[in-house]
Parts: structure tokens; sequence; C-alpha cells
């Protein structure tokens, strides 16, 4: 019995020593994931960072204080009113992101350094809004993102963090002055619409103008051209005209000088002188004749003999045509 109770006491102590070294194993393997960092305090005191893979420490002595993860982590700010330049009230929301660059500082830099850089993040947007008008929100977004990162940038050094980027989701104004923006937008877009109407209607008059002086000067130019083409043809019916006149003058005063040229043209003369008061004894009845009676008589009685003497001496007395 006595050997009995020795075995079992035997057994019982290498159990519990296994139990222990399981335990002892267990508390001083430490397998540290890819992109995490775990700071490792030694009685309270900090002695290391872990980095990924396997790591060992000792058990009851060193201690894992602190695991922080070193992928970029995105965080939402809660939305807060601001107060713009002019006075408007403006609500934003926006998104900042992250990076554990330095464990032991993001371990023992601040209490909280998530909360830290919250709150950093809303204090210098309500700033830099603060220094803006309304429009300029909506306008300049990329710069109140680039002064958020910068001042908390800063700050978040001594803390172990890097701050990548900060976006704006929203900004919303309050419901008046959304209210009067639309307006404005509805206004804005009228005048552009009355302003591209009245360029229309100037292009219009400008075109019209421009046509109707094209069309007066063409039908100008096609006057004076009708004009000097009439003066030409006018001169050039003058010029015939006269040339032929003074072609006939010159036969005539050719055929005076020839035999019997004269006597010709006397009854010529007579002819027309007659006839000419023949017609108009025909056509009025008011007789037109020279105060001299006398005179007329015997112009009258001379032409009658030139044209009985012609009518006597037949085509002899008539000078011939040249051939």
């Amino acid at each position: 019995m006595v050997y009995l109770s020795e075995i079992s006491g035997f057994l019982v102590f290498t159990v519990v020593l296994v139990l222990v070294a399981i335990a002892f194993a267990s508390q001083s393997i430490k397998v540290v994931p890819q992109q995490t960092a775990w700071v490792v305090e030694r009685l309270g005191k900090f002695h290391s960072v872990l980095s990924p893979g396997l790591n060992f420490i000792i058990p009851f002595v060193d201690r894992v204080a602190y695991r922080h993860s070193l992928k970029e982590i995105p965080l939402d700010t809660p939305s807060q009113v601001c107060i713009t330049r002019d006075n408007t009230q403006l609500t934003v929301d926006g998104v900042l992101f992250f990076q554990v660059t330095d464990p032991q500082r993001a371990s023992y830099g601040t209490s909280n350094y998530i909360i830290a850089i919250t709150q950093l993040a809303q204090t210098t947007l309500r700033s830099v809004i603060g220094r803006m008008e309304l429009d300029k929100t909506f306008e300049e977004r990329d710069l109140i993102n680039k002064s958020v990162v910068s001042a908390i940038d800063e700050a978040a050094l001594n803390w172990g963090v890097k701050v990548l980027r900060y976006e704006i989701k929203d900004l919303t104004p309050p419901a008046v002055i959304l209210q009067a923006m639309q307006q404005q937008i509805t206004a804005e877009r009228e005048k552009r619409a009355v302003v591209a109407a009245s360029e229309g209607r100037k292009l219009e008059q400008i075109n019209l103008a421009t046509g109707a002086r094209e069309a007066a000067i063409a039908q100008s130019e096609g006057e004076k051209q009708a004009e000097i083409n009439k003066a030409e043809g006018q001169a050039a019916a003058t010029v015939a005209l006269a040339n032929a006149t003074a072609e006939a003058l010159r036969r005539i005063a050719a055929a005076t000088q020839e035999a019997g040229g004269m006597t010709a043209v006397n009854l010529q003369v007579a002819e027309k002188y007659v006839a000419a008061f023949s017609e108009l004894a025909k056509t009025s009845n008011t007789l037109v004749v020279p105060g001299n009676m006398g005179d007329l008589a015997g112009m009258i009685a001379s032409a009658m003999k030139i044209i009985e003497g012609a009518k006597a001496g037949g085509a002899e007395a008539l000078p011939k045509p040249k051939a």
C-alpha cells in the first residue's frame, strides 16, 4: 500500500509539472500576426516591440501591454456644426485616414490616440471653415482637407500616428440656406437663358443688317453697271449717228460740187418744205405761217419752179451717183 501511494504521488507531481510547463510555454511563446505590433512591458516598464512572427517572452515577468494594427485605419469623425465667416451654420461630416507608425509612442504618448486625433480633427475643421465664406466651403474642399491633415499630422507625431488624409463626406447648410441657394441657382440659370436669347437676337439683327447691306451694295453695283452700260451704249449710238451724219454731209457736200448738185439739193429742200406745210394743214386746224407772207409765197413759188424744172429736165439735170 505504501508503494502504491508513492507511485500515485509521483504521478500527480508529474502531471502538475507538465501542466506548469505547458502554461509556462504558452505564456512565453507569442505569435504576432502580419501588420501588427505588440508592446511588451517587463515588470511594468516598456521593454520591447514584438515584430510579426514567432517571439518569446518571460512568463509572469513580461506581458503584452498593447496591441496595435499597422494598417491604414479609416476613422469616421462625428458630424458637427461649424460657423462660416459670413455667420452661416454648416453641418460637416468627414472621414479621417491614419496609420500607426511608432507603437511605443502610440502606447505611451497619449491615453487614447483615436479620441485625440478625432477631437483635433473636429477643432481644426471648425477653425478652417470659420475663415471661409459659405460659397467657398463648397469650392475649396481640397484646401479644407489639406489644412486639417497638416494640422493633425504635426501634433500626431508625438502620438506615433501618421495622418494620411482627411475627406469631407458631406456639407449640409440649413434648409433656409438651401432654399435660398436653390433660388439663386434658378435665377442665375434664368439670367443665362435671357442673356443667351438676347445674344441670339443680337446676332440675328447683325446678320439681317449685314445681309441688307450686302444686298444694297450688290443692287447699287448692278445699277451702276447698268448705267455705265447704258451710257456706253448711248455714247456709241451718238458716235455712230454723228459718223453717219458726217458721212452724209460729206457726200452731200461732194454732190453739190458736181454738175446739177445744187439744183438737186434745192429740189429736196423745196419738197420737204412743201410736204411739211401739207402735213401741218392735215393734222391741225391751226396753221402756223411765217410773219412775212410775201416771202412764204415767193419761197413756195420758187420751190414749185424748182420742182417743175426738175421734172422737165429729167434725170439728166440731176447728179449721178458714183459707182
